[in-house]
């Protein structure tokens, strides 16, 4: 195959010894043209299980590998993006320090932002889940049945269930979004007390 001048060599996976990032070309970049094609266009976290299907790569430890792989294309190329491990699966995003210039966009979707006293009960029920709601205004001290329902809203919390205490009070939760919003795989990943 002919050389192009005008092609990255270190995107086609040819080697033509004039650059060193062509050198270093992974030889599955086929797979890791797929995965990224799929995470470029994903704008949730996908589960190593999907990912695999969706970018018809074997699960496991080769998806992992490519995931690594990219991320270090990612991180050596300085890149405003990378691959981040988030409620339960992977999610190419933006790095942080691009937010300033990314919220002139309107289509990014507006930030969460919390009150004090809906971050203290949201971190009460984070903590403590699944709790019921006496639970969390005995801790805070206050009433607290407004702060859920807007937590509820913003699909931060979720009900659980139903207690089993007389009047079967319902128990709360985080979701799945939490994890996201705040950038955790799992909610063992929260600060220790």
């Amino acid at each position: 195959m002919k050389d192009n001048p005008n092609s990255d060599s270190s995107l086609d996976g040819e080697t033509t010894g004039r650059t060193e990032s062509a050198k270093t070309a992974p030889k599955n970049m086929n797979e890791i043209q797929k995965l990224e094609a799929v995470l470029f266009l994903s704008q949730e976290p996908i589960p190593t299980r999907r990912l695999s299907q969706l970018a018809d790569i074997k699960e496991g430890a080769n998806l992992r590998k490519l995931l690594k792989k990219l991320n270090e294309h990612y991180d050596s190329h300085s890149s405003a993006f990378r691959i981040y491990e988030v409620a339960g699966g992977f999610q190419l995003r933006t790095r942080s320090q691009f937010s300033p210039w990314l919220c002139r966009l309107h289509e990014i979707p507006v930030e969460v932002r919390l009150s004090v006293p809906a971050m203290e009960t949201l971190s009460i029920i984070a903590y403590k889940q699944p709790v019921l709601r006496a639970t969390v205004e005995k801790i805070r001290g206050v009433q607290c049945g407004e702060l859920i329902r807007q937590l509820l809203e913003q699909d931060l919390i979720k009900i659980f269930g139903k207690s089993e205490e007389l009047g079967r009070p319902f128990l709360y939760g985080t979701t799945k979004r939490f994890l996201q919003v705040f950038g955790l795989n799992r909610l063992e990943e929260l600060p220790k007390m």
